[in-house]
């Protein structure tokens, strides 16, 4: 015997309308944007004036600044990972991939990254986890190929250029962030990278980092 509830329809869940999603998205670029500049504890209404949407808008969206913050994370972690997928993808030079990668990871002020992990959300969340599987995943193969094809120096990992990316994309106390300091960031990470290309001109004291390491140790300073 089927009762009322066997038969009736499954409710549909209502999809996002386009204008819902585009405020969305101008709020995550907003914050993005100002997270770099004033890190993120930046005023909720500020991020809503860039964004051109009001207060109310931003809070249905991203009630507790966490939410926020996670969302910011997530794109970062997201567009990087699209930028190394293109580099691999369209660069037939190994190497060539790698440094196409490490100067647009740049563009997106990557180096933001590790002050908004300091902050107070759930680190452990399923979709921080999946996208930080997914750029670590990604970056590995660029290493990957360039130490197979003898272009890159054997003896570095994926967490040394990590490390010199975020800080690179830091910019010194007191110093502005305008067009200077890009040609400043670019400059310097070709010299890291000239660096990095076999074959080695010395012997790197320590271990290659891994991304274990980075994990097991806290983003650096």
């Amino acid at each position: 015997m089927t009762t009322s509830a066997d038969t009736a329809p499954a409710r549909r869940v209502p999809r996002p309308r386009a204008d819902a999603l585009r405020n969305r998205e101008r709020i995550v670029t907003a914050a993005r944007e100002m997270f770099v500049e004033f890190g993120p504890q930046v005023p909720y209404d500020e991020v809503a004036r860039r964004a051109g949407v009001g207060n109310a808008t931003l809070y249905r969206n991203f009630p507790e600044r966490p939410d926020l913050v996670r969302e910011v994370v997530l794109s970062l972690m997201a567009r990087v990972t699209e930028v190394a997928e293109r580099a691999a993808e369209e660069e037939a030079d190994t190497f060539a991939a790698l440094r196409r990668f490490t100067h647009a990871a740049a563009e997106e002020r990557i180096g933001a990254l590790c002050p908004m992990l300091d902050g107070a959300f759930d680190k452990d969340h399923p979709d921080l986890i999946a996208e930080r599987d997914r750029l670590e995943e990604v970056v590995q193969a660029l290493v990957d190929r360039a130490q197979r094809a003898g272009r890159l120096r054997s003896d570095v990992g994926v967490g040394d250029l990590m490390v010199a990316v975020s800080q690179l994309t830091r910019p010194l106390p007191g110093t502005a962030c305008g067009a200077g300091w890009d040609q400043f960031v670019h400059r310097h990470l070709q010299l890291f990278l000239d660096g990095l290309e076999a074959p080695a001109r010395s012997e790197l004291p320590g271990t290659a980092v891994t991304l274990e390491d980075l994990r097991r140790d806290s983003c650096p300073s």
